[in-house]
């Protein structure tokens, strides 16, 4: 599995949500993203204005698609103006295990509609936005699966729009987007069990083990070790949510040689033990 993949895969922990409507000027509406909730807005006929917090006005138009990584209040409207046609929804991803990939999101990404931009992004914007219209046979089945592509369009889309200097904001863009780096952080999460050294990881990116470990803590913003454990940690956290599978398999899946070593690291990582975690969802 890819990294974004895996990061969407493993930070979700329940059902998006999505709704179509429209409003005929002037309207408002105002929406509040609790914890552990991302929200996305889609214009799909009008035009209107985002505005979150205490942020600055987000000026909508016809095609134009927002992504709300962190929970607030936001708001939007139209004073005048013909009508509008909106999509909009949330996705519940975990609240207590962020990924930093998804933490050095602005609080507003906008990706503006532009002739010939993200394709992909467009037609699957297109097929959700008529199948919650006019649901078929199939499509409670459908719109989860359109959704959570959705979901990774955007932030595909974003990605690719980033600088990829390591020293820049975002790093994890940059981190994606480089060659070594990115190879190292394909090897771990294809197979976070594996008792990866530095040493290997360096080989797999093509460098020598300092330029390596140099390389990939600039741009990950932790050392490859652990980054490894942290991301066997988040892997079995969800494991635990969303699984029976006993303890010594959880432990095994993430790369433990016993269920005593990945109970104590659990521990160490989320200030309780993998059982009470579990019995306390």
């Amino acid at each position: 599995m890819d990294v974004l993949s895996d990061v969407i895969t493993v930070l979700r922990t329940g059902a998006s949500q999505s709704a179509r409507f429209e409003r005929t000027t002037p309207w408002t509406e105002r929406f509040r993203l609790p914890p552990g909730t991302a929200g996305f807005e889609v214009v799909l006929e009008g035009a209107y204005t985002l505005v979150l917090g205490d942020g600055p006005p987000v000026a909508m138009c016809t095609g134009d698609v927002v992504f709300l990584p962190r929970p607030g209040e936001y708001e939007i409207s139209a004073p005048d103006g013909p009508g509008s046609v909106v999509l909009c929804g949330a996705y519940l991803l975990g609240a207590d295990r962020g990924h930093p990939l998804l933490e050095e999101l602005p609080d507003v990404v906008h990706l503006p509609a532009r002739p010939g931009r993200h394709p992909r992004l467009r037609a699957t914007v297109e097929l959700l936005g008529t199948e919650l219209e006019h649901p078929g046979p199939g499509a409670a089945a459908i719109i989860p699966s359109l959704l959570d592509t959705l979901l990774l369009y955007i932030l595909r889309a974003w990605l690719e729009r980033q600088p990829t200097c390591p020293d820049g904001p975002y790093r994890w863009a940059a981190a994606l987007a480089d060659p070594a780096v990115g190879a190292a952080l394909d090897a771990i999460h294809d197979a976070p069990a594996h008792p990866w050294t530095v040493q290997e990881l360096g080989t797999r990116a093509g460098l020598s083990r300092s330029a390596f470990a140099q390389r990939f803590t600039t741009m990950v913003g932790r050392p490859p070790l652990a980054y490894l454990t942290w991301w066997r940690l988040t892997t079995a956290a969800r494991l635990l949510r969303t699984s029976d599978a006993p303890l010594s398999a959880v432990a095994e899946r993430v790369g433990y040689g016993s269920e005593y070593a990945f109970a104590h690291a659990f521990k160490r990582e989320f200030a309780q033990s993998p059982g009470r975690y579990r019995a306390a969802l």
